[in-house]
């Protein structure tokens, strides 16, 4: 199954395994269990240290568990991880060997000390650029506390589960068959969830931290450049994020980073944070900015109740998907309403989805489903479509597709569980139509992050913080970059650069200040 080039490379990642690995494989006479047992006889031939037995101990087949010999097995992949999922099945082998885990000791220790039993199951997508995020930091949690137990389940291979559960959006957890929760999560915000404690005790941490010269609020791209533009100055830099990477997490390909000829999203984003934490930079994770206080000295309260202070403030809290913002839309949100085609299309294989918006990115994913579902209707408000020649002759080759133009969307409706169909309004002629359907994918666009910002800072028509030519916001000492300002054309290139400009104009702004000659005292007659 592995091409020469790819199991030479694995030969050279199984190599660093430092103890015995059995590997338990629970298969039939299907197809996709032939497939599964070549994979896993392949990976035994590259690793000596790895062993696959067959036993069927799981009524889910195809499927595998991992773990040292004599052991129960804490790790389970139900279906064949490749795609996104073969790093996720790459590193479970790796840290079922002995490989460290790259985890700070706190975070250990915090797991270790969790108090109860968890089976977790994780439902994914091989095309999921999310979800392996949620796969591996359950299975290291799983590694580092045998009262947790993981299994990663291909939604769309056990689809009976998938309809049943009413899955209809992935990465999907659940805990003890309870929902736990659904999108991407890291271990720290999985553990937040878990240890009701930990966000007290993270708020009373960050209420001792000092004065920082500049603070950055954000992650994404234009936060880690100002980061590291604001470090190499020698000034206290802190990074605070919801999560670092922000919006070009769930971005599938960059193929126009300059000198970066093609990569993915989640990757662009572990560079980024690698890349900052190469400097003197203090990055507060799985935070909330919830507040602006501005002053002398600026401060930041956090959703968590703790308040940042610095000299100087970079915003780049960036962008989310624009929502329709009609009845149904939030009501059937993962249960039929989806904002990444790439990791839920596939949980909608064979069925009647829409695609909401007649740009690239609508027209895109409108020509991605149309593989994988039954019919596309691409509802668009204008009188055409807005996307590239090349990607609407594509998309009208398509035999399975749908194009409605002078179509406003009205309602998204369901039957209280799941979505099951579209209202819109014919432009030209006001008659209301219905589309039935099983699933919704909204692309039209993205809104910024600045509602906690209304009443602080001047901001555009259309919510974008206001900034001149250095970055600086109608608040002295407040800056902003990327994707959360007025600032034209919202590119991950222009987001960098954007990026460092705030930051130097925040230092700018400092040394000017702390260079301010002291007014002079007022001499008694």
């Amino acid at each position: 199954m592995l091409d020469a080039n790819l199991k030479t490379q694995l030969k050279t990642y199984l190599d660093k395994i430092t103890r015995p690995i059995e590997i338990v494989a629970s298969l039939d006479d299907g197809a996709k269990s032939q497939e599964l047992r070549a994979l896993l006889g392949e990976i035994a031939s590259l690793a000596p240290r790895v062993s696959v037995i067959e036993r069927d101990d799981d009524a889910r087949k195809p499927s595998f568990s991992i773990g040292e010999p004599g052991r129960d097995a804490t790790i389970r992949f139900a279906g064949i991880p490749l795609g996104h999922e073969f790093t996720s099945l790459v590193l479970a082998l790796l840290q079922a060997g002995g490989h460290p885990i790259k985890l700070d000791d706190d975070t250990i220790g915090q797991i270790r000390a969790l108090d109860g039993d968890y089976a977790f199951e994780t439902y994914f997508s091989l095309s999921c650029q999310n979800c392996p995020e949620v796969v591996q930091a359950l299975n290291v949690m799983s590694l580092i506390n045998p009262r947790i137990r993981h299994v990663a389940i291909d939604g769309a291979l056990f689809q009976d589960e998938v309809d049943a559960r009413q899955i209809m959006s992935v990465p999907t957890m659940f805990v003890n068959g309870e929902h736990f929760g659904q999108g991407r999560s890291s271990v720290k915000e999985i553990l937040a969830k878990l240890d009701t404690g930990a966000s007290a005790r993270a708020a009373k941490a960050l209420e001792n931290k000092p004065v920082f010269d500049t603070l950055i609020v954000g992650g994404g791209p234009a936060g880690a450049a100002a980061a590291i533009y604001s470090a190499r100055k020698g000034i206290a830099t802190g990074v605070v994020a919801e999560r670092f990477g922000g919006q070009v997490l769930d971005t599938m390909a960059i193929e126009n980073f300059v000198s970066v000829q093609e990569t993915e999203g989640p990757k662009f984003a572990t560079a980024l944070e690698q890349h900052v934490k190469q400097y003197d930079v203090d990055v507060m994770d799985v935070q909330r900015a919830d507040a602006l206080i501005p002053g002398d000295v600026h401060e930041i309260r956090l959703a968590s109740g703790a308040v940042l202070r610095a000299k100087t403030i970079v915003l780049a809290t960036g962008a989310r998907w624009r929502e329709i913002g009609v009845p149904g839309e939030r009501e059937y949100r993962n249960r039929g309403v989806a904002y990444c085609p790439h990791c839920d299309g596939p949980l909608f294989k064979g069925k009647r989805v829409a695609v909401v918006g007649g740009g690239n990115s609508g027209v895109e994913a409108a020509i991605d489903l149309a593989g994988i579902v039954r019919e596309v209707t691409l509802i668009e408000y204008g009188a055409q479509l807005r996307a590239d020649d090349v990607l609407q002759r594509k998309l009208r080759s398509l035999p399975n597709v749908t194009v409605v133009t002078h179509a406003q969307t009205t309602e998204l409706t369901g039957d209280g569980s799941k979505l099951n169909g579209l209202v819109y309004t014919d432009r030209n002629t006001g008659d209301v139509k219905r589309v039935e359907l099983e699933g919704v994918f909204v692309q039209i666009g993205l809104v910024p992050n600045t509602e906690w910002l209304k009443g602080t800072l001047d901001l555009s028509a259309h919510g974008e913080i206001v900034v001149d030519a250095r970055g600086a916001t109608s608040v002295p000492g407040v800056f902003a970059a990327g994707d959360v300002t007025t600032v034209p054309f919202k590119q991950i290139v222009i987001a960098v650069g954007e990026g460092a400009k705030a930051s130097l104009g925040a230092f700018d702004h400092l040394i000017r200040q702390e260079a301010a000659p002291a007014e002079p005292k007022a001499i008694a007659a």
